[in-house]
């Protein structure tokens, strides 16, 4: 709905780091775009908006920009990995499409293809270093940044180097990278500086030798145990090694026991691995990223027949926890987790966690849990099994393209309605939306279900009518019945809320608003003297 105030703000506002105007009359390169999110995210956030000039006086000029805005959106999150969100309005048949960008997460610069964009006034620039400097700052001390006095480049390995060369050029298609040396390659992605090897560079790429004598608690401690029982491992295997070296060996040995379980569609049977090995990745690449090298201990990986379980030293980085874990980042190692993310294999801000939620969605699965979690110990369980194969249904049936457009929050809400659990505040925010997509339904005052067309997909079609409609007429016939029962002394409103104690006072109000209306109850008296009384 054009919304006038708004578009008026927008003509009047000015024109910089928080907000930039782009007319594209007819397209825009998406590119570009990206560079303006990115730079208007790591300026605190602000508005990429399409279809008012410039140049002052400002005026509405119709945009037809990204039609599908919500496919763009979710490239803008792909790429950027913070929250975007977009309005478009209707100015007298002219379209004027807004992006609202969010903030960079404190302490992180957001990049985009290795570069953090800045804006300087309306110019588009690379973030200048002393700027840099002071984001990484904002999150206390990087002990994977400092420097490690006595090792030398003789104690990384080569074939460590080459495979995050490899990783790095697929991810960045920059060829270049090719014709770099090693000591080239490692200064560029800042794991050695001129004052030498950084930690974060022994972590990833050090030789056995080089990291027992000096950092020996960076270990991976893999084992599998067929039982509960107390006692040795059926299998174990140190990976006292740089990161790289060991990263696919860790997945293999996980996936030599990861067993197929069957869900039958019709004609079609699909096979669900226990583990999935994207879930199961970003768990360990969290560890690695956030554990806290400064403490004795090692990661551990311990796999059972049915679950997974992570275990790492140190708590939740500053300013995380359960509740906003999924909603707000901070990384213990910042030069770790650039390196990572510029490979590939860790999304800067966080996203790999979303993902592993979205993943147990879509999967069916229980979500990620952080049971024994605390101060100085972060374990996360994730939990193999299949909970309902009509869930499996839920999802085929909403469709791969609605799919790749929802958030994170999204696949909650309709994994909490799915299941009947209380919706949170979060989760109430986004019903507008997945009702626009046609996943979920009003079902009265405050009431939302999922689709009819999904719970029969689910074979479930029962349970809908239950929730929106038989589940309200059975009450109102219950107090009708009552109301009845009691004849001409009448019924005061205490008893109706007997009659269904599991209902709130309003609740039980709204019922017999609507008996009212249909003409099939009145009311003698008021306040607590007040009966009811059946028309018929």
């Amino acid at each position: 709905m054009y919304d006038l105030t708004t578009v008026e703000e927008l003509l009047n506002a000015k024109e910089g780091e928080q907000i930039q105007f782009k007319e594209a009359k007819n397209r825009f390169d998406s590119n570009e775009a990206a560079r303006c999110c990115c730079a208007l995210a790591n300026c605190g956030g602000g508005k990429l908006v399409f279809g008012i000039s410039d140049k002052r006086p400002r005026r509405v000029v119709g945009s037809e920009a990204f039609g599908q805005p919500e496919r763009t959106r979710k490239g803008l999150m792909d790429k950027l990995k913070v929250s975007v969100d977009f309005q478009l309005y209707d100015c007298d048949g002219k379209r004027v499409l807004v992006f609202d960008v969010a903030s960079r997460p404190l302490g992180l610069p957001v990049q985009l293809d290795g570069i953090a964009w800045w804006y300087e006034g309306d110019s588009l620039i690379p973030m200048p270093e002393e700027i840099r400097r002071r984001v990484y700052e904002e999150s206390g001390f990087d002990f994977s940044g400092s420097i490690c006095a006595d090792a030398k480049l003789d104690d990384l390995d080569e074939e460590a180097i080459e495979d995050f060369r490899s990783r790095w050029m697929e991810k960045s298609g920059n060829k270049r990278l090719i014709s770099l040396s090693a000591e080239q390659l490692l200064c560029d992605c800042e794991a050695v500086t001129d004052e030498g090897v950084t930690y974060a560079a022994l972590i990833l790429f050090g030789k056995k030798e080089a990291l027992r004598k000096h950092l020996p608690q960076a270990e991976v401690i893999f084992e599998y145990r067929s039982s509960e029982a107390s006692g040795p491992a059926s299998q174990r295997e140190e990976l006292r090694t740089g990161f790289f070296s060991y990263y696919d060996r860790l997945w293999e040995l996980i996936n030599l026991r990861n067993d197929n379980q069957h869900y039958q569609e019709g004609f079609f049977i699909y096979d669900i691995p226990t583990f999935n090995e994207r879930v199961v990745r970003e768990a360990v690449l969290n560890a690695v990223s956030h554990r806290n090298y400064q403490m004795g201990g090692s990661v551990f990986v311990r796999q059972y027949q049915d679950r997974l379980t992570v275990e790492s030293p140190g708590g939740f980085p500053n300013g995380i926890s359960l509740s906003n874990i999924l909603d707000r980042q901070m990384p213990r190692n910042r030069r770790i987790a650039e390196i990572l993310a510029l490979c590939g294999l860790v999304e800067r801000s966080g996203q790999g966690m979303n993902l592993m939620y979205e993943l147990s969605v879509k999967e069916a699965k229980s979500l990620p849990d952080f049971s024994g979690t605390d101060d100085s110990f972060v374990s996360i369980t994730l939990n193999g099994l299949v909970l309902d194969t009509k869930m499996l249904s839920v999802i085929n049936k909403i469709g791969n393209e609605k799919l790749e457009i929802l958030s994170t929050s999204d696949f909650l809400t309709i994994d909490a309605l799915y299941h009947e659990k209380p919706l949170t505040e979060n989760m109430r925010t986004r019903l507008k939306r997945l009702v626009e997509l046609g996943i979920v339904e009003h079902a009265g005052r405050n009431r939302y279900v999922l689709a009819r067309g999904l719970y029969t997909a689910a074979g479930k079609a029962g349970v809908h009518t239950r929730m929106v409609g038989l589940d309200r007429d059975t009450n109102k016939e219950l107090l009708m019945k009552h109301i009845r029962m009691n004849g001409d002394k009448g019924t005061p409103f205490k008893e109706l809320q007997q009659v269904l104690p599991g209902h709130s006072r309003n609740q039980i109000q709204l019922l017999i608003r609507e008996l009212r209306k249909e003409g099939r109850v009145y009311c003698v008296g008021k306040t607590k003297a007040a009966r009811w009384f059946a028309s018929d």
